[in-house]
């Protein structure tokens, strides 16, 4: 199989045996891959500096098998820079499509969504803007994967969700509606105006509620998928927050 000029991201790489790497690519029409890049740690090679994550390339390859071989690799834009907090949001979002994705199975909406949570990222502004951006993500990861919420009725009575009222949301059954004073005791209470905001696609960056509860449906919903192995970039994520409260101590 040849596949010439591809659009892709390098998801992560890895030494191969002297001179070469190994890497797990995304690519908007085939999905994702294994490309071993022969020789691009030599010090002369073309490839030098060029396949990193986050940078949008053309690719090359050819091959049989699960492992094919990089035959070229180009530049399709200028790289999307993310710093500090952002980068391991970035990383985040590449393990996620790394545990959850299987091989060459195309997502093309899911490959432009990706690109387009690395351009929120990298713009900056409120840490609001930052959570809002992953949790719209993973939302819609889940839906490409046949995974998705039910965001649009209640599950008990059928009636569509209402932003006043309060639900309790269990993987298997979707949200139904909690009265006054119940709780919920094999999900996650939420509000209705949360359900309604993941499936608008829009989170109010001034309501930290909403946010917060995003994030812990988010987190429900994704761990029977990603498995009891932990994230590295979430462990990475809370090493660094705790090196920032050691340095405020």
């Amino acid at each position: 199989m040849r596949v010439s000029l591809q659009a892709g991201y390098i998801l992560h790489s890895r030494p191969y045996r002297n001179t070469s790497l190994l890497l797990d690519v995304f690519s908007r029409e085939q999905g994702r891959g294994v490309l071993v890049a022969r020789g691009a740690r030599r010090a002369r090679s073309p490839l030098q500096g060029l396949l990193q994550p986050f940078a949008p390339l053309l690719l090359s390859w050819q091959g049989a098998g699960e492992v094919q071989t990089l035959t070229a690799a180009e530049s399709a834009a200028p790289a999307i820079t993310l710093q500090g907090g952002r980068l391991l949001s970035g990383f985040y979002l590449n393990e996620l499509l790394l545990r959850l994705l299987g091989r060459h199975d195309p997502h093309p909406d899911l490959y432009d969504a990706y690109g387009h949570t690395l351009q929120a990222l990298a713009a900056g502004g409120h840490d609001a803007q930052e959570q809002a951006s992953l949790r719209i993500f993973e939302s819609f990861l889940l839906r490409e994967l046949g995974y998705g919420l039910q965001l649009e009725q209640d599950s008990g009575s059928g009636e569509p969700l209402r932003a006043d009222a309060r639900y309790c949301y269990e993987p298997e059954r979707g949200p139904y509606r909690l009265g006054a004073g119940q709780d919920c005791e094999h999900g996650l209470a939420v509000q209705g105006r949360t359900l309604l905001a993941l499936r608008q696609g829009e989170l109010d960056l001034n309501d930290a509620q909403l946010l917060r509860e995003a994030k812990r449906l988010m987190r429900m919903s994704l761990a029977p998928h990603l498995g009891e192995r932990p994230l590295k970039s979430r462990e990475l994520y809370l090493q660094q927050r705790q090196l920032l409260e050691s340095a405020h101590d």
